[in-house]
């Protein structure tokens, strides 16, 4: 649904004792703010039910010298977005959609002036490099047996050495997002052309076959072109009905501050696709249904309660990686064959949860958490204060 904004502009003072959330995102000239206007308006209305004052905030308007901010209020009656002069924000909740645009050094040197502010707490502020994620969690013992075998994707001699451990190998850009730019490698040496490259599409792949490694290499360097990709251990996933599939599991910070599992679905691979993001052409299922499709009732519900431990540690040991005060993230995982989990992804922007239970929570969990923050924030003050 394409919501209108007016360009209306009204002031609106603090309501006595409320917290002020202001979800931030880049500027669009044509329709003022770019992002998930549905996600934002879910999340302005669960912020108002739990007593909040919750705007949409571009970087362009976040000034941090003035009490008053231009931001974007959603007008649920008559589904409408206006401009008003909107008190300065407790919590900044980093929504920008684009990595491009998280890059940009105007915006980079504003999230990083928040981050300096003491007024302001601000969480998430960028999204994550794949290479970093890995090297993070290869630094713990506790999250390293997680980890598949990843090198960065630098030279031919580098991939063939990947090739002769590992036949059958992932190939992710560093920076990708919703699988996009995805491909596999798969080493058949009993056939003619026993090289197999799949290229991961809009919801297909496309296959290519290679006689020799070097007509290989020539065909993924044209398919990777500018961009930095890592090369990944494939692993043999379980699977419902031949199709692949892995669990998304989304944790985020409760109203203590600490790491907590908000839920945790499954996706099922496309027909023909590479990877289970449903844009991709996967779907949702119940992982308890798929879990003992390829495991006995005991063994899935143990699988289960093992994903929900292993993803609060690897979200506990990403953020001590990044040096950042995080708040949320999504995680992607795979079981194989053995039963064994294996951590694949995260995300710092999750996307919508369709899960109704899980979407409800996650959108609660956001204001339990940044009410925490206000409070810890409010506590550090009144220490200065009377030291």
């Amino acid at each position: 649904m394409e919501l209108r904004a007016s360009k209306k502009e009204e002031v609106y003072d603090r309501p006595a004792g409320r917290l002020v959330l202001a979800i931030l995102t880049i500027e669009n000239d044509e329709q003022f703010f770019r992002g998930n206007r549905n996600n934002f308006a879910d999340i302005i209305k669960t912020g108002q039910e739990k007593g909040f004052l919750v705007y949409v905030l571009t970087v362009k308007n976040l000034v941090l010298n003035r009490s008053t901010l231009r931001g974007f209020v959603y007008i649920e009656q008559k589904d409408t977005w206006q401009q008003r002069l909107l008190p300065f924000p407790d919590i900044i909740y980093n929504r920008i959609p684009q990595r491009e645009d998280e890059m940009l050094p105007a915006v980079r040197n504003k999230i990083a002036a928040c981050m300096r502010d003491p007024r302001i707490k601000l969480f998430n502020p960028s999204f994550f490099n794949k290479w970093y994620l890995f090297e993070w969690l290869r630094g713990s013992k506790s999250t390293k047996p997680f980890i598949p075998a990843t090198r960065k994707l630098l030279t031919a001699a580098r991939l063939e050495r990947m090739l002769q451990k590992h036949p059958f190998l992932y190939l992710k850009p560093e920076s990708g997002k919703a699988g996009k730019g995805i491909m596999t490698v798969m080493v058949q040496p009993d056939k003619p052309l026993p090289y197999l490259l799949k290229v991961q599409e809009n919801k297909k792949s496309s296959t290519f076959s290679c006689a020799d490694f070097q007509k290989l290499w020539n065909r993924i360097k044209k398919e990777c072109g500018s961009e930095p990709y890592i090369a990944q251990q494939g692993i043999q996933l379980a699977s419902f009905n031949d199709r692949r599939f892995d669990l998304r599991a989304l944790v985020q910070k409760n109203e203590r501050g600490k790491w907590d599992l908000t839920g945790i679905g499954a996706r099922v691979a496309g027909s023909s696709s590479i990877t289970t993001h449903v844009p991709r052409g996967g779907s949702i299922e119940d992982p308890e249904k798929l879990l003992k499709s390829s495991f006995n009732a005991d063994q899935a519900r143990r699988i289960l309660i093992k994903a929900k431990q292993t993803s609060i540690m690897i979200a506990r040991q990403i953020e001590k990686g990044s040096g950042f005060m995080l708040g949320e993230m999504s995680m992607d995982l795979g079981i194989d064959s053995q039963g064994h989990i294996w951590f694949f992804e995260a995300n710092s922007k999750p996307m919508k949860f369709d899960e109704p239970h899980i979407r409800q929570k996650s959108l609660e969990r956001i204001f339990q958490y940044s009410t925490y923050l206000a409070r810890m924030r409010n506590e550090r003050v009144k220490q200065e204060a009377t030291r």
